[in-house]
């Protein structure tokens, strides 16, 4: 029974079925205003605040299969208010452990609203993958100065749409890129012009954020989309028809990438970023020795130091999200958010071939999940609103995926 059949069991059928439509356009727009975070809080933040509190005073449940993640989140966030302890001065430590607590709720909604209706994933995907071309448009438009003020729009020569960050903006458009080329690759023929023309776009603009994790993370996640859909078929034209058309797009893209560093100024930054190792990371107090002095120090520090102190002992953040959950979460976050990963990663594969509706899009998230994981060894993602709508989805297909074997195994008894 879904949610708003057990909340409201009285209401007539037509008048159900309207709750359920606007509770899902609800959620798609929440998704969309999460590509537009140029100050905080955010649209995103005072909607999705709302709309949880609405959806669990209506009745949303939370599941067995669910309940870990909440959980796990919970702990991490615990360790995080333990943490604020070790601080003389707590500025705006607390303002950051609510915000973290906040978008953990996220991912627990996200799972129990994807476990309540699988037909909500392709709301949830299209309405990112529209978010995503518009905030990215803004981030293209706003490099090449194509209207008056338009650099609000980049920070440092670098894309960041609407975003405050050109590190999170890159990231941001990966999962809906990869949304784009499995529909490119299984869809309809006819709408993949349409389709390659958003993805161009969603790749110019993870180039020019001219982020090295958005880059890494965009190769490896198509990679990865490609063996796993090939991995999952076993027909032979079908597999043909995956590597023409992954040809056709690489050399599209690759193209593409061409023109553009015909521009001298995106030539020039593209050839300084493309160093794999940055001034930066390996000068003196630089990232690399900052996360070894740091992981150091923590082990000396059960409690943590507290969010936001670590940049006010060095140069810089942690950049590093396993620093970064030991400096401001303590031991207790460290672990909770190691097992959390672990576990999610885990759930996601054992689910990974099967042949149900949800899984095009627990292969996007699962593949971006673990995408973020490796990029969190350079950068800090807690606070990243999208990570928390892949965990989510991940979760959610995992619980959906336990109802429908249980169901199964009803429908066989006599």
């Amino acid at each position: 029974m879904s949610t708003v059949e057990a909340t409201y069991p009285r209401v007539a059928q037509p008048q159900r079925m309207t709750l359920r439509l606007i509770g899902s356009a609800f959620v798609a727009f929440g998704v969309f205003l999460s590509g537009f975070v140029i100050d905080e809080p955010a649209p995103y933040e005072l909607w999705m605040a709302g709309l949880i509190g609405l959806w669990f005073i209506l009745g949303l449940r939370i599941s067995r299969g669910v309940a870990p993640l909440l959980a796990l989140l919970l702990t991490f966030n615990i360790g995080g208010m333990l943490s604020l302890t070790q601080m003389k001065d707590l500025a705006t430590a607390p303002m950051y452990i609510a915000v973290s607590t906040f978008l953990a709720l996220t991912a627990v909604f996200y799972a129990a609203i994807i476990e309540d209706s699988h037909k909500r994933l392709p709301l949830i995907f299209n309405a990112w993958t529209f978010a995503a071309v518009a905030t990215s448009a803004l981030g293209v438009l706003g490099y090449f100065h194509a209207f008056s003020g338009a650099e609000i729009f980049t920070l440092y020569d670098r894309a960041k749409g609407a975003f405050q960050d050109p590190n999170v903006f890159g990231p941001f458009l990966v999962p809906p890129s990869l949304h784009l080329v499995h529909g490119i690759l299984v869809g309809d023929l006819k709408k993949s012009p349409l389709k390659a023309a958003a993805l161009l776009v969603l790749a110019l603009g993870i180039f020019l954020s001219f982020s090295r994790a958005a880059w890494g993370l965009f190769g490896l996640g198509v990679l990865l989309l490609i063996f796993i859909m090939l991995l999952k078929e076993r027909s032979g034209a079908f597999r043909l028809r995956v590597l023409a058309l992954s040809l056709a797009a690489i050399i599209m893209l690759v193209a593409s990438l061409l023109v553009a560093l015909q521009v001298p100024k995106v030539a020039e930054l593209f050839s300084a970023r493309a160093q794999l190792v940055q001034q930066y990371d390996g000068e003196h107090l630089g990232r690399f020795e900052r996360h070894r002095i740091g992981f150091t120090m923590m082990m000396e520090r059960p409690l943590g130091i507290g969010p936001l102190v670590f940049g006010t002992m060095f140069p810089e953040d942690e950049h590093n999200i396993w620093l970064k959950s030991l400096t401001s979460y303590g031991w207790i976050g460290f672990v909770s958010y190691v097992g959390m990963l672990v576990w999610t990663l885990a759930i996601g594969f054992r689910n990974l071939l099967l042949d149900r509706p949800w899984q095009p899009f627990l292969m996007v998230a699962w593949i971006s999940v673990l995408g973020h994981a490796t990029i969190g060894n350079v950068i800090d993602i807690d606070h990243w609103r999208h990570v928390y709508l892949l965990l989510g989805t991940v979760w959610g297909c995992a619980a959906l995926e336990v109802r429908h074997k249980r169901q199964r195994r009803l429908g066989r008894t006599p």
